[in-house]
């Protein structure tokens, strides 16, 4: 485990590892500038119906008075129309309010993200708890089906299946899609941290005192496994965000006119020479989420982690 810097606040003598690693995360400045982008844009995606009322627009309603006709339905005023009326600008051709198509879209994509991310990591940590736990044939059928679920060409393959269903929810099938390629790496983990942890003097006092597999694996190694698996969370989560973004870029994701950062900044290709502002405020709110969410995930695995060689 990292060690506390002398300038680290004081932590009393014999603080358990998770009083330690909140004393090590609080002492990181780059801790407290990720966790309040992380919980600005949790609020944001939260309060979406809440924000889009108060700038006055639907993400879906029209505004043509703030286009010009005349130059292909360029926004009027400077800066992609940015006005008292439409905070971050409106859309070209259609004059959509971008803050609120912004605010939604922080919503469907983060639900998405981390809906798939949950999915992931409760699948992942069941499967590595069950295959380092009772070894034999369970390990040896699950770890089979790790390999063979991580030699598909996830990216591929989801694109062929978004391609393909046509009448279904969109956001539903995204997040069973992306959660579907994702919890082998989290059970790989969890399978390691198991194997080490079963034989363990309390584990064996356990299973000596009578307790079942059910009470040893959710008594006593499951705890043990927790902070791998928090720290890998966090750094999974900007990969789903991405992956969201990059399926609805390639127009197999969200679709119109469900607002998705990843939409948003495909059809801002079209007008980047004319209207940067519409792809700049959606590739910003991109770049800091998922920057944010890794160096918060770096830094728990730095502390929660202390054999992944960065401690």
């Amino acid at each position: 485990m990292t060690a506390l810097s002398p300038s680290a606040p004081a932590v009393p003598a014999g603080s358990g590892p998770w009083q330690l690693a909140r004393a090590e995360l609080r002492r990181r400045a780059s801790v407290k500038i990720s966790l309040a982008v992380v919980a600005l844009f949790l609020l944001m995606a939260a309060g979406a119906p809440l924000l889009s009322s108060l700038g006055g627009w639907s993400p879906e309603e029209f505004d043509k008075s703030a286009v010009d006709p005349y130059l292909g339905g360029q926004p009027i005023g400077p800066l992609g129309g940015i006005s008292a009326d439409h905070w971050l600008g409106v859309e070209p051709v259609t004059g959509r309010d971008l803050f609120a198509r912004v605010v939604h879209g922080a919503q469907v994509s983060l639900l998405i993200a981390l809906t798939a991310t949950a999915i992931v990591v409760l699948a992942g940590t069941a499967a590595g708890i069950a295959a380092g736990y009772f070894g034999g044939r369970t390990d040896a059928a699950l770890s089979r089906l790790m390999d063979v679920t991580m030699s598909f060409p996830s990216l591929i393959f989801m694109i062929a299946m978004m391609s393909v269903a046509k009448d279904v929810n969109r956001v539903l099938l995204m997040t069973a899609v992306i959660g579907l390629f994702g919890w082998p790496g989290v059970a790989r983990v969890v399978r390691g941290q198991t194997l080490s942890l079963k034989h363990r003097e309390y584990v064996d006092a356990a299973r000596v005192g009578g307790s079942g597999p059910w009470r040893i694996l959710t008594r006593d190694i499951l705890p043990g496994v927790s902070g791998p698996v928090i720290a890998y969370t966090t750094l999974i989560i900007p990969g789903m965000i991405a992956t969201e973004a990059a399926l609805s870029y390639l127009g197999v994701g969200v679709r119109p006119p469900t607002p998705s950062w990843g939409q948003m900044i495909a059809e801002s290709v079209a007008f980047y020479d004319t209207d940067p502002m519409y792809f700049v405020i959606p590739s910003t709110c991109l770049f800091l989420t998922v920057l944010a969410f890794t160096l918060l995930g770096d830094a728990l695995r730095d502390v929660l982690d202390p054999r992944s060689g960065r401690a």
